[in-house]
């Protein structure tokens, strides 16, 4: 598994300048690391691959509950759930039949009590599991008019769920009352990612229209938009603050500061970039790719913390609240849980 890198960062190696410094006015700089780049408190040494969870379709989804050691892996039809907590072969303790069975599911996101899981994916209606019942059950169904849901994000209050729709639109849930509230409408193609800020009062979007936008969530105004030259797959926000990871079909990644126009862009990925969490530290996150590549990042100038080469891409990826565990799930029809060793 992918070990620490053997050269000094930034040098050493004859590797090329990977991280790039981007100013106001577009100069593009090579990043000299700090001296703390790997070995800050907080930061990992490696990740130790624990468990294979052979789920028998391309996994697009994936999320790991802190709080009972379940994984959750969403492939065709159904989302499957494993318990890593003990050692040995793996096999699942429960299958969600949420989908027609030839349609994908794109994101599962558990509720911050653990207890309820809400799917979506290649269909118009969202499903909330009841996961504190003796057998998962539905206990709501939220329906839009888009024909599928790219990616979800859950208010830290659990009151609200945001809906990334293949139409472009961002449909507000009400989870309460399972009623939809709002509308945020300006991506002209598919929205494609999504993260809150940590204070509960912007969302970032991302979309197949080569935009990232924010959002005042009370007022649901965009309040900034950013341009690229690619369509955006995959984006976090940073728990600490100040900074958006952003992944692009380019292979690029970029960190864009929230409130100054500087960024950094990544150059590590050999094809596009599927997916990317933050650590809930926020000293660092992760990134997967079209390449079969695992990559944990320093926030926010992206030393390389450490790869892991997969036999297939990468689709989905995700860090328990802890930053003890990386799961990721596979092209290869599987999903990996990694132990995150410091």
């Amino acid at each position: 598994c992918g070990g620490r890198p053997l050269y000094p960062p930034g040098r050493g190696a004859g590797l090329p300048a990977y991280s790039f410094h981007v100013s106001a006015d577009g100069q593009m700089q090579p990043v000299p690391f700090p001296p703390d780049a790997l070995i800050g408190s907080g930061i990992p040494r490696h990740a130790r691959q624990l468990h294979t969870l052979g789920h028998g379709e391309v996994v697009c989804a994936v999320t790991i509950s802190n709080s009972t050691q379940h994984v959750y892996t969403g492939g065709k039809g159904c989302v499957k759930v494993w318990d890593v907590g003990q050692p040995g072969t793996k096999t699942p303790v429960a299958q969600l039949d949420c989908l027609n069975r030839d349609n994908y599911i794109r994101s599962c996101k558990l509720l911050p009590d653990g207890r309820s899981l809400i799917v979506g994916g290649e269909a118009s209606t969202l499903s909330i599991w009841d996961l504190a019942a003796p057998t998962p059950r539905i206990k709501a169904e939220l329906t839009s008019s888009a024909p599928a849901c790219y990616a979800l994000a859950i208010s830290p209050d659990a009151k609200v769920c945001f809906s990334c729709c293949s139409d472009g639109n961002i449909v507000v849930w009400d989870l309460q009352n399972q009623t939809l509230v709002r509308q945020f409408q300006g991506h002209t193609d598919g929205a494609s990612c999504i993260d809150i800020s940590n204070d509960g009062t912007k969302l970032w979007t991302g979309g197949l229209d080569n935009t990232v936008r924010c959002w005042d969530l009370r007022e649901g105004r965009q309040l900034q938009q950013h341009d690229f030259s690619s369509q955006i797959f995959s984006l976090g926000y940073c728990p600490a603050g100040e900074w958006l990871a952003v992944g692009m079909e380019s292979s690029n990644v970029e960190i864009l500061h929230v409130t100054k126009p500087e960024k950094y862009q990544l150059h590590l990925h050999e094809s596009c970039v599927l997916s990317l969490k933050f650590a809930s530290c926020g000293k660092w996150f992760v990134s997967t790719g079209k390449d079969n590549l695992l990559n944990a990042w320093r926030t926010p100038y992206g030393a390389s913390i450490f790869q892991s080469k997969e036999s297939s891409s990468v689709l989905s990826c995700d860090v328990s609240t802890d930053d003890q565990f990386i799961v990721t799930g596979s092209g290869d029809k599987k999903a990996s849980v990694y132990e995150v060793m410091y």
